[in-house]
């Protein structure tokens, strides 16, 4: 969605201020974050620019985000939202605003919020680590890791139901490529059909179909088969060990019941937060937007993989042929009305802009919206959390605030309800 130029005038309200632990982290210091906020605070309007190709000043990105963010919490627009902003893969800055459940506690950084399917990204970032040890190949076929036909395995609660492909000799066309770029040709969750059996829907490899079962699966075949790790202890050791992510986990922990954020629904009603028992590569990890912009600024800047191996992430694997997102087994669009500027990359999107490449990826629930959105070229990214659904509806204007214009397809990614949003 690259549309035309717009500028955007703000009267900045500014809440909230930057931790100093963002200074150990390439951020700025408590006085430069300061002086930066200080500019939007004598009442006049921000204005930003966001001409295609062009990125905003980060000083003034960050306060017309906050402007935007404070306007929409005083109007009751938006419960809550949390903010973090990288800039040449150094964290600039990091902010929450709202309450994080119905008795008004304050949303904090430090408040744990459910991560959905973020999570997808930071497995396929650990796989990449297995590719780079040369303990997974991205184009083996699954069974070469099984000690046996995958339909053979009987079915576990942890994974999915796969005693219900038998009899469907495709499943071997399975490789960890095509579960990762969502090409498996499962729909989202074998619970999810109507009589909630799993089930090839189309050749593997063909086309895209978001798929959260095809991340279990590969989950599966690497804890049940070669090299057969326990998933939570490699993300534990890999990635949140590596960034200092002290508060991440993809099982729930008794010490995040102190800051705890529930969600909000659509109808406006509060839902207690999952205490999630299990390891689920496709949506379990709980974080904290602190810690998810130390992971965020760690891949931007290429941290804990090789370059071959963060380049391929980010490269386009597949053409997108859907005209949205969801629902995730709707028709192929024509030819001629696909988007050229639209891919699978791996465990997330990729997109080219008035910025050049880039990439995002979604979290969403009933009660929980989330996005990560980075632009290649200069190292920056957006991440915003939302423990309010409703917020995903100042994602494009709060992205483009922080961003300049990137061409992040939000059409594509939240389908017509989109349409009117600002």
């Amino acid at each position: 969605m690259t549309g035309a130029p717009r500028s955007i005038g703000l009267v900045a309200l500014v809440l909230g201020a930057t931790l100093p632990w963002l200074a150990a982290c390439g951020g700025p210091t408590r006085q430069q974050d300061a002086a930066a906020t200080s500019r939007a605070g004598n009442g006049a309007a921000v204005v930003i620019a966001d001409a295609p190709g062009r990125a905003p000043d980060p000083g003034r990105a960050v306060d017309a985000a906050d402007a935007l963010i404070t306007q929409a919490i005083q109007s009751h627009t938006i419960e809550a939202l949390a903010m973090a902003y990288i800039e040449d893969g150094r964290i600039v800055a990091v902010r929450a605003y709202g309450h994080r459940n119905a008795a008004g506690q304050a949303l904090q950084t430090g408040t744990v919020m459910y991560g959905a399917s973020l999570t997808k990204a930071v497995f396929a970032y650990t796989v990449m680590q297995l590719v780079d040890e040369g303990l997974v190949n991205l184009d083996a076929p699954i069974e070469r890791y099984l000690d046996r036909p995958l339909p053979d395995y009987p079915n576990d609660s942890r994974y999915g139901p796969w005693r219900d492909l038998r009899g469907d000799e495709r499943w071997r066309q399975l490789t960890p490529r095509i579960l990762l770029t969502h090409r498996s040709g499962f729909g989202n969750f074998a619970f999810l059909e109507p009589d909630r059996k799993l089930r090839l829907h189309f050749d593997p490899g063909s086309r895209y179909a978001y798929s959260g079962e095809g991340l279990i699966l590969l989950q599966f075949v690497l804890e049940q088969g070669t090299p057969r790790l326990d998933l939570g202890r490699e993300m534990q050791r890999r990635v949140f060990d590596r960034f200092g992510m002290a508060t991440t986990s993809m099982m729930w922990r008794p010490d995040f019941a102190a800051n705890l954020a529930d969600g909000l629904t659509l109808e406006r009603r509060w839902e207690p937060h999952d205490p999630r028992s299990r390891v689920r590569a496709a949506g379990s990890m709980d974080t904290t937007i602190e810690d998810f912009a130390r992971f965020a600024a760690g891949f931007a800047r290429g941290d804990g993989l090789t370059p071959r191996s963060r380049a391929e992430m980010v490269r386009p694997q597949a053409p997108i042929t859907t005209a949205s997102q969801f629902p995730t087994l709707q028709a192929e669009l024509p030819p001629a009305r696909r988007r050229a500027d639209l891919a699978a990359g791996i465990g997330m999107v990729v997109f080219d802009g008035p910025q050049g490449r880039g990439f995002f990826k979604g979290g969403h629930d009933d009660a929980t919206g989330n996005t990560w959105v980075c632009v290649e070229r200069r190292r920056a990214c957006a991440v915003l959390l939302s423990n309010d659904v409703k917020a995903e509806r100042l994602y494009p204007s709060l992205v483009r605030a922080l961003l300049g214009e990137t061409g992040v397809p939000y059409d594509w990614e939240y389908g017509p309800k989109s349409a009117d949003w600002p």
